[in-house]
C-alpha cells in the first residue's frame, strides 16, 4: 500500500509538472478575424452582423458556445426578403467577455443591441430566432420588453433552466491545471471537433475544413474565452423556470417551435410541450435534422421563419 501510495503521488507530480509545462507553452492566445463589426450594447462590445437591406427585421441569437458564424448559411436566405441581424452573446464568439454569463445578462445585452440597431419601435419591432440556450433569451426579451418584439420562435430550444449541463461534481474534477491542458488538447484535435460537430449536427450538414474548424475553434483560444468558458460551465445552460416561460402565453405576439426531428439534445416530447407552454401552434419538426438545424436545413427554417413573419397576431 506504501508503495501505491508513493506511487500514484509520483505520478500526480509527473502529471501536474507536465501540464504547467505544456500550458506555459500553449498560453499564446488567438486574435479575432479581421474586418469584424462591433456595437456597444448594453454594457458589452458587441459583436455582430447584418444581412438585407429591405423588408422587416429578424434577429439571430445563437446557443452556448455558438457565435454569428453559426448562423452563416441561414441568414442569407433570409436577407432576401428581409433585414437580418445577428450577435455574439457574452462569453462567445468574439464579443467582450463580462459576466454574469446569465440570461438576465444576454436578454440586457440582445435589448441594448436592439437600441444600437433602432430596433423596437412601431413598424421596427424584430422577430426574434432563439438557438438552443438562446431561445430562453428571446422568451425573456419578449416577456421584458414585449412592445418592443414583434414575434418570436423557440428553435431547438425549450427555454428552460433544465437544459443540459455539466454535472455538478465536474467542478471538482476539472481544476487547474488539468482543465486547461484538456481544454486546450481538445482544441487542438481537428477528428474531435470534427465528431462533436457531426453528431449535433447529422449527416444533412456540410463536412468541416480548415475555415469551418478555425469557426468554432478559434472563439475559444481569443482571450478571456477560458475563463468565460468555465464560469459558463460551472452555472449549466442557461434557461428560465418553467413558470416564467410558461407566461410567454399571454405575450399577444405570434410564437413558433421548431426542431430537429432526430435532436437527441431533448426528449421526444419537448417540442410538443414547449408549443402549449408557449401558446404557440403545433411545432415545426424537422424530418432527418438533429440540434443544428440552421446548419443541416436553413431552407426549411428560413420557410418557417418566413411563415411565422407573416403571421397574424
Amino acid at each position: 500500500m506504501r508503495r501505491l501510495a508513493l506511487g500514484g503521488a509520483v505520478l500526480l507530480v509527473v502529471v501536474t509538472s507536465a501540464s504547467y509545462v505544456y500550458n506555459a507553452f500553449t498560453a499564446r492566445r488567438a486574435t479575432p478575424p479581421e474586418g469584424l463589426g462591433y456595437v456597444q450594447a448594453a454594457d458589452i462590445r458587441t459583436r455582430y452582423q447584418t444581412w438585407g437591406e429591405t423588408g422587416s427585421p429578424v434577429v439571430l441569437i445563437h446557443g452556448a458556445f455558438e457565435s454569428v458564424d453559426t448562423w452563416s448559411r441561414l441568414a442569407p436566405l433570409l436577407a432576401r426578403d428581409h433585414r437580418v441581424f445577428a450577435l455574439d452573446l457574452t462569453g462567445n464568439g468574439y464579443s467582450a467577455r463580462r459576466g454574469p454569463y446569465t440570461v438576465g445578462h444576454f436578454t440586457q445585452q440582445l435589448l441594448g443591441f436592439l437600441d444600437a440597431m433602432h430596433l423596437g419601435e412601431p413598424g421596427e419591432r424584430p422577430l426574434l430566432v432563439g438557438h438552443s440556450s438562446g431561445a430562453a433569451v428571446a422568451a425573456e426579451a419578449a416577456l421584458r420588453a414585449p412592445g418592443r418584439i414583434g414575434r418570436v420562435m423557440l428553435l431547438d430550444g425549450d427555454a428552460l433552466d433544465t437544459g443540459a449541463g455539466p454535472p455538478p461534481a465536474l467542478k471538482y474534477v476539472l481544476i487547474d491545471p488539468y482543465r486547461t491542458s484538456l481544454l486546450r488538447l481538445g482544441l487542438g484535435s481537428d477528428s474531435l471537433i470534427r465528431s462533436l460537430y457531426d453528431t449535433q449536427c447529422g449527416p444533412n450538414c456540410p463536412s468541416l475544413n480548415a475555415a469551418g474548424l478555425d469557426q468554432w475553434r478559434r472563439p475559444l483560444r481569443v482571450p478571456g474565452a477560458e475563463a468565460a468558458l468555465w464560469n459558463m460551465l460551472a452555472q449549466g445552460v442557461p434557461g428560465l423556470p418553467a413558470d416564467q416561460v410558461a407566461r410567454l402565453a399571454a405575450a399577444p405576439i405570434p410564437k413558433e417551435v421548431v426542431f430537429g426531428a432526430q435532436d437527441d439534445v431533448f426528449g421526444e416530447q419537448t417540442p410538443e410541450q414547449t408549443a402549449r407552454r408557449i401558446g404557440a401552434p403545433p411545432p415545426t419538426l424537422i424530418p432527418g435534422a438533429r440540434h443544428l438545424t440552421m446548419i443541416s436545413s436553413p431552407h426549411e427554417v428560413a420557410a418557417a421563419v418566413e411563415a411565422l413573419a407573416t403571421r397574424s397576431a
